[in-house]
């Protein structure tokens, strides 16, 4: 993707590169660390095998994380957060403290 192609608000580029439910707990099971796609494939319930594909790949060209595959049969291939990924975390721990204030409040 070109500088060109990404929208020129902040707030619409961030919606872009995070744009659904999948990337926001792909990041959040990362800034833990280190993760081999059989675990994200656990702890990020109710995802498909090609839906976890799909984002990870997008997350990939858009610099979110990288992706190490290992010479081994079977292949094993883990994924990390970059420096831009980890970026996320201050968003990530404010939608959790207002998800957490709602949840107390409102419901």
């Amino acid at each position: 993707m070109n500088k060109k192609d990404f929208p020129a608000c902040p707030v619409e580029l961030t919606l872009m590169l995070i744009s659904n439910k999948w990337k926001i707990l792909i990041i959040r099971d990362l800034l833990e660390g280190t993760k081999r796609f059989s675990d994200l494939k656990k702890s990020v319930t109710n995802i498909s095998q090609k839906v976890l594909t799909s984002n990870l790949r997008e997350m990939e060209e858009n610099g979110l994380l990288t992706r190490k595959i290992y010479p081994e049969i079977p292949p094993r291939v883990e994924y990390t957060l970059t420096d831009v990924g980890y970026s996320l975390e201050p968003l990530l721990n404010s939608m959790d403290k207002w998800g957490t204030w709602y949840r107390n409040t409102i419901i």
